[in-house]
């Protein structure tokens, strides 16, 4: 139940808080006071939208906050508009929530029955869900929708494999000769940095060689180093007997001979290293390889690496071309299957339409009657049938209508006025309130001017209509009308009210003798409508 409805700062209203009782609650007042506008305030905390712009002039933003009883003890919701960038949050007692978590626990809060929802039923689409809504076993329209994604979702594979075969067959020519220039090739991966450091190195190494043959030539030529250092040694040998100031000249060229020799036998030797790699391609051939890598690239115009990938993947796509035959075949078997299942699903499902259709015309006629329509008002459902899948045929209800003896029966949505449509609307939630057996958890209904295009005695049956349901839930009702006005068990009068040419919309709880003033009001004032709103009072 809705027991607290609070809104701040949404268009007209500054601050409304409205305390609602079990039972009927009805909202009036003239035209344009923003009624509705507090229904549609409700709808926003339920997760529709709203424009920033309806955020009152001056303040940062609006709130609706509501308080619902339930059997698992008390709710609050409070939601909040930005007036700045228009977006919303929802608090669900006190603690941050998300518009999806409202909107799926809307169901067993409110429902919001207005023109709109006359519009609905107008959609034979919806017709054919409110006969779904009355099967014995709703799980029949589970399992149909179940079924029937199973096999969109194998068509929809199989379909994404066809095209993907067509597009490769197509292309089956252009991949088998790339994949012979790779082939014949046979490029690894990293395999041309590879050959770059291998030259690098070759040459680096033919450099080296070339140092040292220099070196020993220099050390071994016509007139070698070695040789030369042996005969001045000898030389300096008997100048520093001769002369004693030449000993620490002829030590010094003695160690130089001796260094020389050292390095000779190094030399000769070669570095640690040189030549130790086991290198099975000379340079010629590193740059012939180099070569026939760099004409594969201009030719298939990929660097080496996507080459290398290209490889793999047309090697993939041509496998593919091999595999699909198989993958069609077991995609034909489960499409069969699919189908085969949601066929027995329809089949049943069909059948309970059927027999449900019998039984709920009959119940809408009961409604019907006792809304004020003629005793000869006739109600039954067409079928005209959908073809999901070949051999699987969905059959959709329509509503049809004889509302006057002597008429043909034509679609609801073609011919039925619209106090017509509210009755119809009224009488099916009245049958799908009577399926619920738990009063407790019901969800709070809201009609808003359901009584739109009736009058006369047809308004007595509507009201008597409404007010038994009323007994069964809570029930917030906007009308017009004084003799449904006169059944609140809780009456607010909506109004607008201008201060300092500022414009605000008043919400009044109404006792005694104000009710009664607000009764003469809609039954048109005077002495007439003040004796009309006294009878309607001891009724």
């Amino acid at each position: 139940m809705l027991e607290v409805l609070r809104i701040r700062n949404l268009a007209l209203i500054d601050d409304v808080e409205l305390e609602f009782s079990p039972g009927l609650n009805t909202l009036t007042g003239e035209t344009g006071a923003g009624k509705s506008f507090i229904m549609r305030a409700v709808d926003f905390l339920m997760g529709e939208r709203m424009e920033a712009k309806l955020v009152r002039p001056g303040t940062e933003k609006a709130s609706v906050e509501a308080l619902f009883v339930l059997p698992e003890g008390e709710t609050v919701i409070r939601r909040e508009l930005s007036a700045l960038t228009g977006r919303s949050r929802v608090y669900i007692n006190d603690t941050l929530s998300s518009q999806p978590t409202i909107r799926d626990m809307r169901s067993k809060l409110v429902i919001h029955t207005s023109q709109h929802g006359q519009q609905k039923l107008l959609s034979p689409s919806f017709q054919a869900e409110i006969l779904d809504s009355f099967l014995p076993d709703p799980g029949l329209v589970i399992e149909r929708n179940e079924k029937l994604a199973t096999l969109q979702d194998v068509l929809e594979r199989k379909r994404q494999l066809l095209e993907k075969y067509d597009e490769v067959q197509k292309q089956r020519d252009f991949l088998e000769y790339q994949k012979k220039e790779i082939e014949k090739v046979d490029p690894m991966p990293g395999e041309e940095d590879d050959l770059e450091e291998r030259k690098k190195a070759l040459k680096a190494q033919e450099r080296a060689g070339e140092c040292l043959q220099n070196a020993l030539d220099v050390l071994h030529g016509e007139v070698g180093l070695l040789d030369a250092m042996t005969l001045l040694t000898r030389e300096m040998e008997i100048i520093a007997r001769m002369f004693p100031g030449f000993e620490d000249d002829r030590d010094a060229i003695e160690e130089l001979r001796m260094m020389l020799h050292d390095l000779d036998s190094r030399l000769r030797r070669g570095p640690k290293g040189l030549g130790d790699e086991d290198e099975t391609m000379s340079l010629d051939d590193i740059e012939e390889r180099l070569f026939e890598l760099a004409k594969l690239k201009r030719k298939l115009r990929k660097g080496l690496d996507e080459i290398v990938n290209l490889k793999e993947e047309i090697e993939t796509n041509l496998s593919f071309l091999d595999a699909c035959a198989l993958d069609l075949k077991n995609l034909s078997t489960e499409e069969s299957k699919a189908a085969k299942e949601l066929s027995a699903v329809l089949e049943t499902l069909n059948k309970a339409r059927k027999k449900a259709a019998k039984t709920l015309s009959i119940r809408i006629v009961d409604e019907l009657t006792d809304l004020g329509f003629s005793e000869h008002v006739k109600v039954h459902f067409d079928f005209e049938t959908r073809e999901l899948y070949p051999g699987c045929e969905d059959l959709r209800g329509r509503l049809m209508w004889v509302p006057n003896p002597g008429q043909t029966a034509q679609p609801l949505d073609k011919i039925a006025s619209g106090g017509e449509l509210s009755r119809f609307l009224l009488a099916l939630v009245t049958m799908r309130r009577e399926e619920d057996n738990d009063h407790d958890a019901l969800p709070s209904l809201i009609f808003d001017e359901v009584d739109a295009g009736i009058g006369g005695m047809t308004l007595n049956s509507v009201g008597a209509k409404l007010r038994t349901l009323a007994d069964r839930q809570q029930m917030l009702l906007i009308t017009h009308w004084p003799q449904l006005a006169g059944k609140a068990d809780r009456h607010f009068l909506i109004q607008k009210e201008v201060i300092n040419d500022e414009t605000f919309t008043r919400c009044k709880r109404l006792d005694g003798d104000e009710i009664k003033q607000e009764l003469s009001r809609m039954s048109g004032g005077g002495e007439q409508g003040d004796a009309l709103a006294e009878q309607l009072l001891k009724q």
